[in-house]
């Protein structure tokens, strides 16, 4: 017989015979352990004699305490007389004393003491306030009782000079309220007060919760067409390509209780709606297919549900197959931390088969046992609070919000918060689209009512009233618009690499990589990493994974400047939408060479262009002449090359640069030419420089930037 079995035919729970086997040395880890004839009479005996063991005890303590009072009460009276026979004594020897010490020097400390005394005497504690600041001067004086004038003069006293409109900020406000005996204290926000309501907790109300049970394991391992054979309802046949789209929870009414599942999309395109299930749930039921085994997903699955520290019941699917082989897989997750209860280790393995239904009912049982060791409560009779586990726009209904609640109870018609939005509950629905009227503690429902789409993974609790949640709103809307406000800023594409500037001479390249399997993403790795063989330019991979490309992907890529790069990858239609969104720069390629002949000319453009000069002739000055209406010009004679209107010009006296400028105007005689050949003389002005002096050399370049290649 099984521990929990017996615990039933006793009548006690599985935690007492728990306890009790402990304290009788037998040998039962958990409540699946099996216990042979010998075991359960010893239990039975030991629980048989434990109820008249009490009243017994009770008879003999009675008894024996009644007489032993009296007799020792009346000893301490005869006893106590003693001591006042030897008191008498050392007064005797006291006026003896006296005299040595007649100085009474004793009178001058106690005078020193007596001042400190006075000194120490504090004034009144100062009464705490609560004030909403900022608040102006005539709002203070006002809850003060005391006038404009007086709070004035005595921020005057404090070196600040203000008017009775003029608003006080918090460290302003604290220094002024000490004067009048007040101590300032921060009134908390209406978010705070309502928080407050829903964080205490009566013991004596709270009530056991079903428990919330996630599915969880790698794509096409049955977790589906298991929680199918479960509710007795398909949802295979609604989805695409029998892949569970959006998470689904569903509550199931069984005669021994009642369990909320959460079915987790098991793609690995989903991976963070797998982790936000995996934080909402109190056992985690890990399908793994016997014929398959542990696959990466598998593998997440289990980070995730340690991660959310929840119990992980394995359910064995598809033994039902010829090649089915349980002993390997239980190999497989042993090596995982998960030991199977029959090889001595603490985790419930289910064989089951989804097909056939077979292991189906045992599982179950084992949801509903572990939940009663783990004593799941909630109070019922608090305001609701819960999680959305997704929202959508619908087309006819507005914003449809699916939420789990998690304490207490939703009614229709309360008022509550989710994320930067507000709503009241026009209609609840349950999975099978049946009206309700209230929500208990770990129901998964439908509501309608919502003001606008909050995401996943949000929170959502129940507030007094409409005010009170129009506050909250406002005041968390105000401050996403502060943390958003930066992100004004251009989102960076390979296109405008080049065109954005940066600061410092160094510049960077984020990227985010996806790949179908490791290797590709391997050999598209290293392939970028070649490239970036210059100082002036560098390329940082923030991020590289296997999968589709995902919202957390955009995320990061919006969040660090980044490009993703996919190959051989999809993307997920939520990610698509972020990315045009947020404008996030995402490229997917077949082909390896073309995303590196992209990124390439990426990076090329990210360098400075380089300058190319080509010197297109020397002149020297013969004479200056100062002329009223064109300025300083240098009548000069080319030497070699030509000498362009508008090009560049370097001066020269000796060996020494004198000054760098453009060629303003160019004259041959007294006409205004383009350029002047070798031989000739022309006279040159250069725009900013009047300095000339014969003997002087003008040499005109010409400045190209080419763009520089890696």
């Amino acid at each position: 017989m099984r521990v929990f079995e017996l615990a039933k035919k006793l009548g006690v729970s599985t935690k007492e015979l728990t306890a009790l086997l402990g304290r009788l040395h037998i040998k039962a880890p958990t409540h699946m352990s099996s216990l042979d004839e010998g075991a359960v009479a010893k239990i039975k005996a030991a629980l048989k004699p434990a109820k008249p063991a009490s009243p017994a005890r009770k008879k003999s303590v009675m008894p024996v305490s009644k007489p032993v009072p009296p007799v020792s009460k009346p000893a301490p009276p005869v006893s106590r007389p003693a001591p006042p026979v030897s008191r008498p004594a050392p007064p005797v020897e006291k006026p003896v004393s006296p005299p040595a010490p007649p100085v009474l020097q004793e009178p001058i400390p106690a005078a020193k003491l007596a001042a400190p005394v006075v000194v120490a005497a504090e004034p009144p504690p100062l009464k705490p306030l609560s004030i909403k600041v900022p608040l102006t001067v005539k709002e203070l004086a006002d809850k003060l009782a005391v006038s404009p004038s007086d709070c004035i003069k005595r921020l005057l006293g404090m070196k600040i000079l203000a008017t009775m409109n003029q608003l006080l900020t918090e460290e302003t406000v604290e220094k002024l309220l000490k004067p009048y005996g007040y101590q300032y204290q921060r009134m908390p926000t209406v978010e705070e007060q309502v928080e407050a309501i829903h964080e205490v907790e009566d013991r004596a109300k709270l009530k056991p919760r079903p428990p919330v049970v996630t599915f969880m394991g790698h794509v096409d391992h049955g977790k589906t067409s298991l929680l199918d054979a479960i509710r007795k309802t398909k949802v295979v046949e609604g989805e695409s390509g029998g892949i569970t789209q959006h998470i689904g929870a569903y509550r199931v009414i069984l005669p021994k209780g009642v369990i909320t599942f959460l079915d987790t999309p098991g793609h690995e395109a989903f991976t963070a709606m797998r982790a936000r299930g995996a934080h909402v749930t109190d056992v985690v039921v890990l399908v793994v297919a016997a014929d398959d085994g542990v696959m990466p997903q598998t593998i997440e699955a289990i980070d995730h549900a340690k991660a959310a520290e929840a119990t992980i019941v394995v359910a064995l699917n598809k033994i039902d197959k010829p090649s089915a082989n349980p002993d390997k897989v239980k190999k497989q997750l042993m090596e995982l931390g998960l030991n199977p209860e029959e090889w001595g280790g603490k985790t419930i393995i289910v064989p089951v088969s989804a097909k056939t239904g077979d292991g189906i009912d045992q599982l179950l049982e084992m949801l509903l046992l572990e939940a009663e060791v783990l004593e799941l409560k909630a109070d019922p009779t608090k305001p609701a609070r819960g999680i959305v586990l997704e929202a959508e726009l619908s087309k006819g209904g507005g914003p449809v919000g699916h939420m789990l609640v998690q304490t207490g109870t939703l009614h229709v018609g309360d008022v509550f918060v989710s994320g930067p939005y507000w709503g009241r509950v026009r209609a609840m629905l349950d999975e099978r689209g049946h009206r309700l009227k209230e929500a208990n503690p770990s129901t998964p429902i439908e509501l309608l009512g919502l003001n606008g789409v909050p995401k996943p993974g949000e929170s959502f609790l129940v507030v007094p009233d409409e005010r009170q949640a129009r506050e909250i709103v406002s005041r968390r809307q105000e401050e996403l618009r502060g943390a958003t406000k930066p992100t004004s800023r251009r989102v960076i594409t390979l296109e405008e690499f080049h065109q954005q500037l940066k600061v410092g001479r160094v510049k960077s390249l984020n990227l985010i990589l996806k790949a179908d399997v490791q290797g590709s993403l391997e050999a598209l790795r290293d392939s970028l990493l070649k490239i970036s063989s210059s100082e002036e330019v560098s390329m940082k991979i923030m991020h590289a994974g296997v999968g589709d490309v995902t919202e957390p992907d955009v995320l990061l890529a919006e969040a660090s400047d980044a490009v993703v790069i996919g190959f051989h990858v999809g993307m997920t239609p939520e990610a698509e939408v972020l990315a045009k969104l947020e404008k996030v720069d995402v490229r997917l390629y077949r082909i390896i060479y073309e995303a590196v002949a992209d990124i390439r000319a990426a990076l090329e453009g990210l360098l400075e262009p380089r300058l190319v000069e080509t010197v297109l002739g020397k002149a020297k000055v013969l004479e200056v002449f100062k002329v009223s209406k064109s300025g300083t010009i240098a009548g000069s004679q080319v030497l070699k090359g030509k000498i362009v209107r508008g090009a560049m010009a370097r001066v020269f006296r000796g060996d020494e640069k004198l000054f760098q400028g453009k060629i303003s105007s160019l004259k041959r005689f007294k006409e205004d030419v383009r350029e002047v050949a070798e031989g000739l003389q022309c006279g040159i002005s250069v725009s900013g420089w009047t300095d000339f002096q014969p003997e002087d050399l003008i040499e005109a370049v010409d400045v190209q930037s080419v763009a520089q290649k890696l």
